[in-house]
């Protein structure tokens, strides 16, 4: 640092500063984990992150990891943090802001930015793309997150940190600051203080909106036959899981989930029929849905891998969508600052019991097929090893589920109560559930993690296996060997979608190194496969688990080859005639 920008020593924990302000003000909103990379414009900061003692720092591979951490964190615990170093740190977690928005994650991502008084100036910095201009990175940020603070002036740091961390949370959206890598450590009157707690005041929906809303969708309810509730991601931005499950108790109508909202629609509830994923629903939910005279579809995402390609049959005119704060009957009317938990504990006293649908859907209901019979050492099929995870399943467990077949096939547990399950369908980033899964052990400790991953995904950001193995984490991570990326190949084949194979166990085992704890098996038949889960589950249950299992590259659920050639038509529709 030059001479004439020294700045007053102070001691990293002395109160006054900036850093100790940002430090509790990530523990009182809930973030008491943060993943970082350092990089010298934040190395200050991190000085003062690792001083606040409720805050624990946690160095990943790399930013991406980092990022994808954060998300996963943030499922668990409501909010998440990383922090990164200036462009080149800033612009490697961008992918997994971006994940973070398109779900609807609220994220505070930090980054170290550039000495305050090299802004204004004609200097060139290293770690940037050599123009004097720093503001690449914020304008990258300014697309894939609900707010931005540059914080390069301590008179106006206060408001701007504070600001950008409310709005992430009100938004339920990524936040992006920056902070010069000079001022952490200077004491400034704004921060003399221990912060004050920090508040969010609730928000309250029109009341004469709320009340026409209730009346108009309880009137489109109560003279429909045979209605039906689906759940959707947005049920978790809007906080409504226990409004939900109230308005399902009141009503009797038969619920059920859309794909990318699963986990937040309680399975063991005695009106649960299924995920509703038009034609790769499950058995017999998608008819009973597509064939009801009304439908109340909460917080949906409609987009077209949710849609199959654009192939759900689903009308206008029978459709109620609650979105976190409005709410559109039909082909109209439609009432804004109406919010979902409001509206649905409402609508729960209006509605007569209806379980027309619910009777109908038992009517049809044909259980399983037969018991998949096998020959002795016969290789291992993934509907065995689907099978055997079943089985693990409980309300100490969560399972994360890796873009790609294990979406399918993870689609097909059924949760029991208080079971965990997060995938990334929106964006779907193949490799996010490596990092996802190092966020979401590190927030929920009860939890035992169940991560299904394929190779294609593992081989994206595999390192942070290692992060894992430092933390001291538990998860059983079930690596579904099967030669490619197979849900690449079902949409549309060629030489690309085959990978190099790696010995897997051979790679988590360096990566080890006998620092820590960590088990790993290679799984080939059935009798591998119980052998694994039964010395995970027992000797090594606090070990991180890493069982590789081999299958066929085309042993693929069938729901992914019905998804994957109807995307793949939408995906070539040719050019309208201009």
């Amino acid at each position: 640092m030059e001479g004439n920008n020294s700045v007053p020593a102070s001691s990293p924990c002395g109160i006054g500063t900036l850093g100790r302000h940002l430090a509790r003000r990530l523990v009182q909103i809930g973030v008491k984990d943060v993943f970082s990379v350092p990089g010298d414009f934040n190395l200050t900061l991190l000085d003062h992150l690792i001083a606040e003692p409720e805050l624990n720092l946690i160095g990943c591979c790399n930013e991406l990891n980092a990022g994808y951490s954060a998300d996963g964190y943030a499922r668990a615990k409501g909010v998440g943090a990383c922090v990164v170093t200036f462009t080149v740190g800033g612009l490697s977690v961008l992918n997994a802001i971006a994940g973070a928005y398109s779900e609807n994650l609220p994220l505070i991502c930090i980054v170290g930015g550039p000495n305050s008084n090299d802004y204004g100036t004609n200097r060139i910095l290293h770690h940037t793309i050599g123009v004097p201009d720093f503001s690449q990175e914020l304008r990258c940020f300014q697309t894939v997150t609900c707010t931005q603070a540059v914080v390069n002036n301590l008179d106006d740091a206060h408001e701007l940190i504070d600001t950008a961390i409310s709005t992430a949370l009100k938004e339920s959206k990524p936040a992006y600051i920056s902070i010069s890598c000079n001022l952490p450590g200077v004491p400034h009157p704004t921060f003399a203080r221990e912060p004050v707690p920090f508040f969010l005041a609730p928000k309250a929906s029109n009341q004469l909106g709320l009340e026409a809303a209730v009346e108009a969708a309880a009137e489109f309810l109560n003279k429909s036959v045979k209605p039906v509730i689906v759940g959707g991601p947005k049920v978790r931005v809007a906080k409504a899981q226990h409004a939900f499950v109230e308005l399902a108790n009141a009503c009797g109508y038969p619920i059920a989930v859309m794909p990318s909202g699963k986990g937040l629609v309680p399975e063991h509830h005695p009106n649960f029929i299924g995920t509703y994923w038009g034609a790769v629903s499950s058995s017999f939910c998608g008819e009973i849905v597509e064939s009801a005279d009304a439908y109340v579809f909460v917080g949906p995402i409609f987009n077209d891998y949710s849609s199959v390609g654009y192939s759900l049959l689903i009308k206008k005119e029978k459709l109620i969508v609650v979105e976190p704060n409005r709410v559109t009957i039909g082909n109209g009317p439609s009432f804004g600052w109406v919010f979902m938990t409001d509206f649905l504990s409402a609508l729960a006293k209006k509605l007569k019991k209806n379980s027309t649908a619910l009777e109908n859907y038992h009517r049809i209901y044909v259980p399983p097929g037969v018991a998949l019979k096998r020959e002795k050492d016969e290789p291992l099929r993934v509907n065995i090893l689907f099978k055997h995870i079943q089985e693990m399943l409980s309300g100490n467990t969560a399972v994360i589920a890796e873009t790609g077949d294990s979406w399918f096939n993870c689609q097909k547990l059924h949760l029991p109560e208080n079971c965990g399950f997060e995938f990334q369908m929106q964006y779907g980033s193949i490799g996010w559930s490596v990092g996802a899964t190092l966020g979401y052990a590190q927030a929920a400790k009860d939890k035992r993690i169940i991560a299904c991953i394929g190779d294609g995904s593992f081989q994206v950001t595999a390192q942070d296996i290692s992060t894992m193995i430092r933390c001291a984490q538990k998860s059983i991570i079930f690596l579904i060997n099967n030669g490619g990326y197979t849900i690449e190949v079902e949409i549309h084949d060629g030489p690309y979608n085959v990978i190099k194979n790696w010995d897997y166990t051979g790679l988590v085992n360096a990566i080890h190194n006998g620092e820590g704890k960590c088990w790993t098996a290679k799984v080939k038949t059935e009798e591998d496969l119980t052998e694994a889960i039964a010395t995970a589950t027992s000797t090594h249950k606090d070990s991180l688990c890493f069982i590789e299992v081999f299958v066929h590259k085309d042993d693929t659920s069938k729901e992914l080859l019905e998804w994957g050639s109807r995307v793949s038509a939408a995906n070539s529709r040719p050019p309208n005639p201009q």
